[in-house]
């Protein structure tokens, strides 16, 4: 194997392993999001899922850009978290509601999509 080759395929795990680390980050953030409102998450499980979330959205900063980042983190979080209300509280499942929570789900995705491999 060649050198190019090489770094080629590491850039991609880690690029990869970034990517990871920005959903478990989101899925993190819907615990500790919702764990300020419910008391059934407790104040531990809320504090661990916080720094975890964060630890993970710094590692990945490595890798992809903040932005690109911050903005997967805050929307996997934000649909996470309205889809734990709708099923907890009953909440309102309008079909606009509905559409709303796919397009910021297109946008995240498009996000990824549009990741420009040697953007740092």
């Amino acid at each position: 194997m060649d050198g190019s080759k090489v770094l080629t395929e590491s850039k991609a795990k880690n690029d990869t392993k970034a990517w990871l680390f920005v959903v478990l980050a989101g899925l993190l953030e819907i615990v500790w999001a919702s764990g300020f409102k419910y008391e059934e998450v407790p104040s531990w499980v809320v504090l661990i899922a916080i720094l975890f979330s964060f630890d993970l959205i710094i590692r990945a900063t490595k890798v992809i850009p903040v932005g690109t980042v911050y903005a997967v983190f805050a929307g996997i979080g934000t649909i996470g978290t309205v889809i734990v209300e709708m099923v907890f509280e009953n909440g309102s499942v309008s079909p606009l509601r509905v559409a709303l929570i796919l397009l910021l789900l297109a946008c995240i995705i498009g996000l990824k999509l549009t990741n420009k491999e040697g953007e740092v």
